[in-house]
């Protein structure tokens, strides 16, 4: 299959890559416990991402076990998680499967823009522990508002977590205003960049909050061969820098082919994936289609009223989306 589905990198590593890798997996113990603050990764990550030294680092089984945790360390009967939608399915998940209450602020229908009204008068409303906003946004791909985002995060109760798992994809980023707000944190993920079999999160924010977070963080909980994997890759950075340039080369090469198909809508993309709109209740028989030609993507329509006639095409190599456009031509 050609794997469409997911928003993983489409590139494997080359194999002098491989090779030294291999190496250095064969000489790691596994019968001993890995540093249980994976405090060599963090400084990595830290140099890669460009982390102010002030600010501290927690590290997660994915960026889902740091969404878990924030919910986890913050949770009350009376304890709101807020966010928008259509948005990140594992923020609603995981406040119900803690307790709290989930509020999701619908986008605008147009365009998949913040209501920036509507989101403010739900935080007047609701007090929210804590509000998660993907940066880009996922599964709409667009970028919010930089300026409403910044008046959201002065004008909020609790903790603004900017998740920025797309940041391999475009410019913009909230991490060079950590610590201007002492309620910002930002999340990011290596998965998007090529390593999503790692399952290696990181938050990073002013130490008041992140101790806290770590006292509900599992012992141990990055293995070590992840440590020592993320640790290598992020020393050829320049590897995966290159993969990233050329699918954002190919996203604009897609996104140009799908505006020339007839009843196609395309939404403006900031992250690895393109989500597009097709002529009414034609979704599920271009998805079918598609996967008996042995295409996989992501079938949006009917999730939510919103993303009707939605489906959601990961950015592959030149070769995958050769294919994918030549099938999906034919299809509509």
């Amino acid at each position: 299959m050609i794997k469409l589905d997911a928003m993983e990198n489409p590139y494997t590593w080359p194999q002098e890559l491989l090779d030294e890798w291999s190496g250095i997996m064969a000489d790691t113990n596994v019968n001993r416990y890995p540093d249980p603050a994976a405090n060599t990764l963090k400084e990595r990550l830290r140099e890669a991402m460009n982390i102010p030294q002030d600010m501290s680092i927690i590290l997660g089984n994915g960026s889902d076990e740091i969404i878990q945790m924030i919910a986890m360390a913050l949770s009350g009967p009376d304890k709101t998680v807020l966010s928008v939608e259509p948005g990140f399915v594992m923020y609603r998940m995981i406040a119900v499967f803690c307790g709290m209450k989930y509020v999701g602020v619908p986008l605008k229908e147009k365009d998949f823009s913040l209501d920036y009204d509507a989101i403010k008068q739900a935080i007047t409303e609701h007090q929210p522990a804590v509000v998660f906003l993907a940066y880009p946004n996922n599964p709409t791909g667009n970028l919010f508002n930089r300026e409403q985002l910044i008046s959201i995060i002065k004008s909020a109760p609790g903790l603004v977590v900017i998740d920025e798992a797309y940041a391999p994809f475009t410019d913009e980023s909230f991490i060079p205003l950590l610590g201007q707000y002492s309620n910002l944190l930002v999340m990011r993920t290596v998965s998007k960049m090529g390593l999503a079999g790692l399952r290696l999160g990181l938050l990073a924010g002013p130490a008041q909050w992140l101790d806290e977070f770590d006292k509900v963080r599992l012992p141990y909980n990055i293995n070590v061969l992840t440590q020592k994997t993320a640790d290598f890759a992020l020393k050829h950075q320049a590897v995966f820098d290159a993969q990233t340039t050329q699918i954002r080369e190919q996203r604009t090469v897609m996104a140009n082919a799908l505006q020339q198909m007839d009843g196609v809508t395309v939404y403006e993309s900031d992250a690895n994936f393109i989500l597009i709109r097709v002529a009414q209740n034609k979704a599920e028989t271009i998805f079918t289609g598609l996967k008996a030609q042995g295409i996989l993507v992501k079938m949006l329509s009917g999730s939510q009223p919103v993303l009707q006639d939605c489906l959601r095409i990961t950015v592959g190599t030149a070769e995958e989306n050769s294919q994918f456009l030549s099938a999906f031509q034919s299809l509509i």
